[in-house]
Order: structure tokens, then C-alpha cells, then sequence
């Protein structure tokens, strides 16, 4: 049609109906190959709004006419190449009044997740949002789940964004895929506002859908023993090489100890370490039986059993033996090891460098069996302590809440852990991330009169504790015990912890040097590719290069996958008794609605701005009263407890660093929240419920 008359027709028809009545108009494209299942067209065609009656005809032509631009021809040409022919309509649409509007993604579109839903929203008309001059607000949406992970402009409610989201799920069951949807809120209806669906596109480059199918029978945890250790998904080398080094390590520690080696069963899912409880074969059980001549039987009661019920008699059957075995035997021969590879490395063959891996990995694997037997022994410990004082102490320290408060203050500001070396400042066992050899200083002028408070105040409630049972001298003499025996193991499980890692720094340096040696062969471009790699192809031949720059392709996509904290199920006769741990001290206090929701790790309640810290880097930028959200904490990571308001986790449970710190530290920790830092965002203020177990934010 000639572009006089294309004005004539489209003057006659803005004159009838409900374009009669209206003054200003929106102009879109809508091209025939746009909005594709594999090819948005996002952006390279014109959209007018808020055009007035009078230019709407020249609008409708510039539509027209990018349809011939170059910059459509460049994308077609690498994405439709000899398919749909770019051919374009155009759509006049009344302009509506909005008073905010954005889009919505059906899928979260970095992980992946289809059971999420991402609603974005800026005051106003969206050009702005889609145009990338403003961030908005961001909303995450899972079923009745309405969290804000970034709120600029307060553009919509909790309320307005659970409809979109409700809106975007309807579309998407209609048209089959996950959906691209842009919306609008205008004045009107029976609540004051009317949300409107702008437009609808498949999303394109969603990452696959992943599964989290168990790989066995029984409760598979990924924060669980070497799990808490590690963050986020393995990178190959680690997987295939160091991992089993750790494990086989850890067994070696757990035959000389107790006579039978009883395998934790492990698996890499979507990348992520999960592992469950040993399913030991009756054939592994007799051996056992035989070779310790029933021994192991009392062993296993008293580390397993016994140490939360009679902590006391634990420790002087069994438990004290296995730490003065680690501090007189095991620590020493480490510590030897780790100097002798230290001293080798330089220079060293590749066969060499792999000998050096092979024997660090197996010492760790041994010192990891201690932290977990002994130093684990401490949160059992306190779990005793807490059921004596539940039984005997309640008209002292209340009950519910009071009463785990009054428990934490005893084991706070201990005597001794200050005596416990620095650890090294680890983001992840996994030997890819990189290691500074000294912590980055972190001063803290207001933290020895802090200190001095919290030792205080501990001497205060063991005093009122020990005066309450003075007329009680078996229960007094036994509550001694109990706390004498729970504080000194909180201290010896941050030594062990901060001790487990020293071997880091020579074994990356291993890894390195067998990438330096692949590069100067020519079969790596980079040094890093090397931790892509397998044991395997060290040895072999060719180019590596392309392999590994795929597996890590693979890697980095795992990386945004979130993976949850458990999957499978309880075996029906032993149950879950973490579980059952973190609903004892939640008690039956309520969960608020819309609350991040993790294990209550050390009570008490605080608000402060989120900071998400990463990586070790970060330290410096974290400031007196932030709350500390992390992925997991290390050792190396104690100093940002001195300043933090509280501590929120993705990983961990009541027995992780972060838990025991908080405890010793006096601040709320919530741990093993799965997604925290996803969820939050930096400056955000959040209240950090310790005793509940639950993040919220303040406003």
C-alpha cells in the first residue's frame, strides 16, 4: 500500500471505536520471525510510545522500515539464515496511564530454574527498565514465596508482584514454554489498580533443566562432613582426583582408629558433592567385629551415642584418647608433610608433583576423620549440656528460648581459643580457588571490651548455675563436668578446623605447576585450564585445550544451578536427627511469612545491612555491624565475626564453623539457609532471627 493512502487508512481507523476516545498511542512491531523459540529479535525492530493521534502514521512507517535496517540483517543472518522471511507488522495499541511496569521471566533465567519466577519493576512506562537505564526492583517468586531481592523505586507490592507471577504462569501454560512477558499496572478495578499483559516471547538461551534425583536410598546432604568444605560445584580435577584422595583419607584415619573402615557414601550430582550415612554390608560388620574382637561396638556407642547423652564418659572411654592421638601423633606428622612437599615441590618431575598430591590428599583425608570425630563431638557436646539444663536449670535460665540463649552464653568468649593459630583463608576446598597465605587483617578497636563483656557475662551465668545446684552437689559436680567437657571441645573443633587446610596452598601449587608443564607442551593455552582437566588426561597426548574450556563451560553453568541442601529421604528407623536437632531448638516458635528459612545456629536477634562476601578479597570492605552472608565461612574467616551484627549462611548446620562461631562470638546466626546469598542483596537491612532461624527483611 502506498505509504498516502497506509496514512489515509490508518487516519479512518483511529477515527472509530475505542481509538475515538483516545489521544495518545503506543506503536510496536511485530515481525513474523520475532520472538522465536531460539531467536528473541530483542531489541533490533522500533517501538514508539505515548505517540500523539497526529503522529501515529509516521510511527507505523518507522516500524516498517526496520525491518530492512542493518542491524536486523547482521542478527538474522546468524540466527535465520535462509528460514522465516523478516517481514513485519505493526501493532497501534491505546496508551495506557501506568503507574509502574516492567517484565517478568517464567524461569529464572541465570539458574535456570523453572520453579522460580522473576518479576522486575520500575514507577512509570518500562522504557526505562528495558532500555537499561534503570535497575528497578527485582521480586523472586516460588509458589507462595514473595521475596524482594532489590527494591530501587518500592514501583509495586508483594501483592502486585505475586499476580504478575501468577500472570506469567497462566501464558505459560498456554503457549508451552517459559515465558518473556511484558506487563503494566494502571489505575482502576475493585483494588485500585488492573495489571495488563503488554506482551508475551519465549525465552531463549534457558539454561536445561536439571535433576535432583538421589543417587541412592536414604537422606543425601551436600553441607554434611567434606560438604561443608565446599561451597559450590567441584571443578573436574578436584572431582576426579583430589576428592577421592580425601575420602580414601579419611577412611585410612577411621581404620586406626577404630578398626573397620565404613565408607560414607558420596556422589557428584549436577556437579554439587552430596553424601549420606555408610550402608555397611553384614560381611564389612562381622570383619570388623573380628579384627577389633568387639571393641568397635563400644567405640561407635560412644561417639555416636553416648557423647550427646553422657558427654563426660564419652570423653574419658574414648573421645580423649582419639584427641591426644591427634595432637601427639597425627597434627605433628602433617604439619612434617606438608614442610617436606613444601620443600620438594620446586622443580619436581610431573610424576613427582603427582606422588606429593597423592600423599597430601591422604593426610587430609586423615585429619578431616579427626575434626569430624573429635572436634565434631563439640555440638553433641552442647546438646547435652542443653538437655541437662532443660532438665534441672529451666527456673534459672527459663525455658524455649531463654533457656538455648542461657546455654550459648556458657560457651561464649572461651578461655584458650585465642591460643589456636591462624587459619589459611580458604573460599573452598576445592583446590581452583585461589589461596592467600595470610588472612587479610581485619582490625576491630570496640572488640576487646566486647570480649571482656561476653567473658563476663559468662562467668555470671556458670556462677548462677553452679549456686542454683549447691544444695544438688551429684547434679552440680555432673553439670561441671558437662561444661568443662563441651567448652573444651568447642575449642579443640576450631583448632582441628583451622588446621585442615594448611595443606591447601602446596597442593594448588601442585596443580599449577602440572598446568605450567601441559602449557609449555602446548597442549593447554592457560595455566588455569588444568584444574578442568582429569587425573587421566595429564598422562596422555594432544591438544587439551578444547576439552577443558568445555568442562568448564559445563562448570560455570553448574555454578548458577542453586542445588538444594538435601534430597531423598530419611531411612524410617533412624530419621533424620539433624532435623530433629533443628526442631528442638526452633521449639514451636512461628516462622514469619515470606522469611528466608535455615537452622537456628546461635540465638538472639539483630538487624544491620546484608554484605555478601565471596571470597577472602572481600574482607576489608566488611564493616563494624554488617551482617556477614556468605556461602559457608572458614576459619580464616573468624576475624569478620568480631564486627558482624549476625551471620547468615547458604551451607552448614548446628555443628559448622559458622554455627560454633556465632555461639563463641555472641551474635544470631541463621545457617543452611540454602540460597541466602541469591536472595539478598548488598545494603539491603535484614533482621537476623538466631533462635527462630529465619532472615527477614526489616522494612
Amino acid at each position: 500500500m502506498p505509504p498516502d493512502r497506509l496514512a489515509e487508512a490508518i487516519t479512518s481507523a483511529l477515527a472509530v471505536g475505542a481509538f475515538a476516545e483516545t489521544s495518545r498511542f503506543a506503536v510496536r512491531s511485530s515481525a513474523v520471525a520475532e520472538d522465536l523459540q531460539d531467536a528473541s529479535y530483542a531489541g533490533q525492530y522500533e517501538t514508539f510510545l505515548d505517540v500523539p493521534r497526529e503522529g501515529v502514521a509516521d510511527a507505523v512507517a518507522r516500524c516498517r522500515d526496520a525491518a530492512t535496517a542493518s542491524r536486523v540483517a547482521a542478527y538474522t543472518s546468524g540466527r535465520n539464515p535462509g528460514g522465516i522471511e523478516a517481514d513485519i507488522a505493526v501493532l497501534v495499541q491505546p496508551m495506557i496511564q501506568a503507574r509502574a511496569a516492567g517484565v517478568a521471566f517464567t524461569a529464572n533465567p541465570v539458574t535456570g530454574d523453572r520453579t522460580e519466577t522473576i518479576v522486575t519493576a520500575v514507577r512509570g512506562l518500562g522504557e526505562r527498565l528495558v532500555g537499561g537505564e534503570a535497575l528497578g526492583d527485582e521480586w523472586s517468586i516460588r509458589g507462595r514465596e514473595v521475596i524482594p531481592r532489590r527494591i530501587e523505586e518500592e514501583a509495586i507490592s508483594a501483592e502486585q508482584a505475586s499476580a504478575i507471577a501468577r500472570l506469567g504462569r497462566r501464558i505459560e501454560v498456554v503457549l508451552g514454554a517459559p515465558q518473556d512477558i511484558e506487563w503494566a499496572i494502571e489505575p482502576g478495578g475493585r483494588t485500585g489498580w488492573r495489571l495488563l499483559l503488554l506482551q508475551a516471547r519465549p525465552m531463549t538461551a534457558l539454561p536445561p533443566e536439571v535433576s535432583w534425583e538421589p543417587p541412592g536410598p536414604g537422606l543425601w546432604s551436600r553441607n554434611f562432613r567434606l560438604g561443608e568444605w565446599l561451597p559450590e560445584p567441584m571443578t573436574p580435577l578436584f572431582g576426579d582426583w583430589l576428592l577421592p584422595l580425601i575420602e580414601d583419607g579419611y577412611l585410612d584415619g577411621m581404620l586406626d582408629s577404630i578398626g573397620a573402615r565404613i565408607p560414607f557414601r558420596y556422589a557428584t550430582i549436577n556437579g554439587w558433592y552430596f553424601n549420606a550415612t555408610p550402608r555397611p554390608k553384614p560381611r564389612l560388620i562381622f570383619e570388623a567385629l573380628a579384627r577389633t574382637r568387639g571393641r568397635i561396638l563400644g567405640t561407635l556407642f560412644n561417639i555416636l551415642i553416648r557423647v550427646s547423652r553422657n558427654p563426660a564418659a564419652a570423653d574419658r572411654e574414648v573421645i580423649s584418647g582419639l584427641y591426644r592421638r591427634w595432637i601427639d601423633d597425627e597434627l605433628p606428622a602433617y604439619e612434617r608433610l606438608i614442610a617436606d612437599a613444601h620443600d620438594q615441590r620446586a622443580g619436581a618431575s610431573p610424576d613427582e608433583l603427582e606422588d606429593l598430591v597423592d600423599r597430601l590428599g591422604r593426610a587430609a583425608g586423615r585429619q578431616l576423620w579427626f575434626l569430624s570425630v573429635v572436634g565434631g563431638s563439640a555440638w553433641k557436646m552442647e546438646a547435652g549440656l542443653a538437655a541437662f539444663a532443660r532438665k534441672h536449670l529451666t527456673e534459672l535460665l527459663g525455658d524455649g528460648a531463654e533457656l538455648e540463649e542461657g546455654v550459648q552464653v556458657l560457651l561464649r568468649a572461651l578461655s584458650g581459643i585465642d591460643d589456636v593459630p591462624a587459619g589459611l583463608p580458604i573460599q573452598s576446598a576445592d583446590w581452583f580457588r585461589q589461596i592467600a597465605n595470610t588472612p587479610p587483617p581485619i582490625a576491630e578497636a570496640g572488640w576487646v571490651d566486647r570480649h571482656q563483656a561476653l567473658v563476663e557475662q559468662r562467668r555470671r551465668a556458670e556462677s548462677a548455675c553452679l549456686a542454683a545446684l549447691a544444695r544438688k552437689p551429684k547434679l552440680r559436680r555432673r553439670f561441671a563436668e558437662l561444661l568443662g567437657v563441651a567448652s573444651r571441645y568447642a575449642v579443640i573443633r576450631e583448632h582441628q578446623a583451622r588446621v585442615f587446610p594448611a595443606a591447601w596452598p602446596t597442593l594448588r601449587t601442585c596443580a599449577i605447576s602440572l598446568g605450567e608443564a601441559l602449557v609449555a607442551d602446548g597442549r593447554l593455552s592457560s595455566v588455569e585450564q588444568v584444574f578442568f582437566l582429569h587425573r587421566a588426561d595429564l598422562r596422555g597426548r594432544g591438544a587439551l585445550g578444547g576439552v577443558a574450556d568445555a568442562r568448564r563451560a559445563l562448570w560455570e553453568r553448574q555454578l548458577r544451578q542453586p542445588a538444594p541442601l538435601t534430597i531423598g529421604a530419611p531411612p524410617k528407623l533412624i530419621g533424620d536427627p539433624v532435623g530433629r536437632a533443628v526442631e528442638r531448638a526452633r521449639g514451636s516458635r512461628p516462622i514469619p511469612p515470606d522469611a528466608i528459612v535455615g537452622q537456628p545456629a546461635s540465638t538472639g536477634i539483630a538487624t544491620g545491612p546484608a554484605r555478601v562476601i565471596t571470597d577472602p578479597s572481600e574482607f576489608p570492605s566488611f564493616k563494624p555491624g554488617d551482617v556477614l552472608v556468605a556461602a559457608t565461612t572458614a576459619p580464616a574467616w573468624t576475624p569478620l565475626f568480631a564486627r558482624a551484627a549476625a551471620v547468615v549462611t547458604d551451607g552448614g548446620a548446628l555443628a559448622a564453623h559458622a554455627s560454633i562461631v556465632a555461639r563463641e562470638y555472641g551474635i544470631p546466626a541463621v545457617v543452611g539457609t540454602g540460597d541466602a546469598t541469591r536472595r539478598l542483596a548488598n545494603g539491603q537491612s535484614v533482621t537476623v532471627n538466631g533462635t527462630v532461624g529465619v532472615v527477614t527483611l526489616a522494612d
